[in-house]
């Protein structure tokens, strides 16, 4: 990420509203109608209940009938009771924005990273995006629930009654006009200095959930090299960084809550001791400056309450910045091409049922894949219904990044054809398993149905037996598979990619060295699976470097090692 990706965005925000964020969530403009209508009630409702007990103050002071007092403190309790249920009102109308304002964002996010695809997604750091797409995304309920709330107040209260206040009393409205500009005078240059402690904020938030992950999911190798108090250090640094930067961010907010209060309370107290000389001089009706002294706070509050609630939003709009950067990244791709429709089958019981005449389930032609200093490539590679291709070079030739292509996890240039059209990528009728098992917390059985929400328990068991899997569905494992060995996990992987294909929604088994951490006995039942697989009607394509899996190939497809650019050939 370059400085002017994340200095961009913050140029855009030196406003008071974020116009994009208004823009990606539609949904917040129709609740900030209702409440602006709602505000206008509480402001008419205030004037009121001002102007109610100032007569009541002064009929008691006049010495007025009781009757006459009871009327108004009757009616300033009506006034008080609707005021408070327009409040409570306006505060649910806020959340009920925020939350439908949060979830539109979310939505849209998700949608962008899926069109942006794995490429994309393997160049990010995947805790630092979910830090933005759930914590990011949360605190952004106070930007849409409080904050804007809070500034359709301001533009609508705060003039209607500085109006009210100038009809009034024409000095004590002039002194208000004159002392509200210092407020947000103070608000801009504490808001600065807010963006800048808040976005350092969340850059270390980001960098300890990275940590993290990072830590975690490497703890084992940490172990067996003796590193793993050197990563507990580095942790404990990331996280002192970023208790410094959230105390940063709470030093600067009690400064603005305190410079807003001062100021708001010298502004009140100069309209009051103006009122107080007049009135000893007689120069001023006690009702006209009563009312104006219960009317002066609330002109400032709705400014104060801007200031607070900016802060209770920054830390979510800290987080816009790759929330922004993803939309219009994702925004910015070509159109896709269009998807090519899986019929949902049952597993084929003969050769032939997946097959369309002499077209290839996949086709691949001058598929070429950049990896570092040099490229993959140029592949030609076609994988038919009823047989295995194999796929074989020496180590580091790039076969991986092959299938990491033809799965869209890689960038890649070439042209990729699906039963007969067109695709960026073959996603969509390969069933996967890669070097990497991927085996989440949960049963076994959860693990080989993953993604299907009513999955088949005897089909389960089959695929499981079918891939030498020697442990039982129920098992529960842990975090990345923990419970089981790592043969184990890769043929639970096979048995996934099984699972997928016999419920119809692959045709051809994607295997990416299935058989690394078997035995010689198991990866010989492996190869004879795939074989009847081939021979029921699937198409097989299988990455492997040994030299066995040779005798169940229908075709073989070499990759040269290739040589960096510029290297001697």
């Amino acid at each position: 990420m370059t400085s002017d990706a994340v200095t961009a965005p913050a140029r855009r925000r030196s406003g008071p509203i974020d116009l994009r964020l208004l823009r990606h969530a539609s949904a917040s403009r129709g609740y900030l109608v209702i409440t602006a209508g709602i505000v206008l009630a509480q402001t008419a409702v205030t004037v009121g209940f001002a102007w109610t007990l100032t007569r009541a103050l002064v009929g008691a002071i006049g010495g007025d009938p009781v009757a006459s007092l009871v009327s108004w403190i009757a009616v300033g309790v009506g006034l008080a009771l609707l005021r408070g249920g327009l409040i409570a009102l306006g505060e649910r109308t806020s959340a009920a924005g925020a939350a439908r304002s949060s979830l539109q964002l979310r939505d849209g996010l998700l949608r962008a990273v899926e069109r942006l695809g794995p490429a994309w997604l393997s160049t990010r750091n995947s805790a630092a995006l979910a830090v933005t797409a759930g914590h990011g995304l949360e605190a952004l309920d106070a930007y849409f629930g409080r904050y804007l709330p809070q500034l359709v107040a301001t533009a609508i209260t705060m003039p209607a009654l500085v109006v009210v206040i100038l009809v009034a009393d024409p000095l004590s409205g002039l002194i208000v006009i004159l002392t509200l500009p210092l407020i947000p005078v103070f608000m801009v240059l504490i808001g600065l200095a807010t963006q800048a402690v808040q976005r350092r904020q969340f850059q270390a938030l980001h960098t300890l959930a990275a940590r993290f992950s990072d830590t975690v999911a490497g703890l084992s190798t940490l172990k067996v090299f003796g590193r793993q108090h050197r990563a507990a250090d580095t942790m404990e640094r990331v996280t002192r960084d970023y208790k410094r930067e959230t105390m940063a961010v709470l030093r600067v907010s009690f400064l603005s809550g305190f410079a807003l209060e001062f100021l708001a309370s010298i502004s009140v107290a100069i309209v009051a001791v103006t009122i107080g000389f007049r009135l000893l001089d007689g120069e001023m009706a006690l009702l006209a400056g009563l009312f104006v002294l219960l009317l002066a706070p609330e002109a400032y509050l709705p400014l104060r309450q801007v200031g607070v609630q900016f802060h209770a939003a920054a830390e979510g709009v800290a987080a816009t910045d790759e929330i922004f950067q993803t939309l219009d990244a994702a925004a910015a791709l070509p159109a896709s091409v269009p998807s090519v429709p899986l019929r949902e089958t049952a597993r084929p019981s003969a050769p032939g049922v997946h097959d369309d005449g002499d077209e290839p389930v996949v086709r691949v032609r001058g598929l070429r894949v950049p990896r570092g200093e040099r490229t993959i490539g140029p592949v030609d590679l076609e994988v038919r219904a009823g047989e295995v291709v194999l796929l074989e070079g020496p180590s580091g030739a790039g076969k991986s990044s092959v299938i990491a292509a033809l799965l869209g996890f890689a960038d890649a240039e070439g042209d990729i054809t699906v039963a007969g059209a067109p695709a960026s990528d073959a996603r969509r009728v390969l069933a996967w398993a890669g070097q990497r098992p991927g085996l989440m917390s949960g049963t076994v059985a959860d693990n080989v149905a993953l993604g299907d929400a009513a999955h088949d328990a005897q089909l389960v068991e089959e695929c499981l037996a079918d891939a030498l899997v020697d442990v039982p569905a129920d098992l529960e494992l842990g975090g990345l598979g923990a419970g089981v060995s790592g043969g184990q996990a890769q043929r639970v992987a096979v048995a996934r990619a099984l699972y997928r294909l016999r419920r119809g929604r692959a045709r051809v088994l994607a295997l990416d060295e299935p058989s690394s951490a078997l035995d010689a006995g198991t990866e010989a039942g492996l190869w004879r699976m795939l074989r009847a697989e081939a021979d029921a009607g699937a198409g097989v394509l299988l990455v492997s470097h040994r030299t066995t899996a040779r005798a169940i190939a229908d075709r073989i497809v070499t990759l040269p090692l290739s040589l960096p650019l510029g290297s001697p050939s």
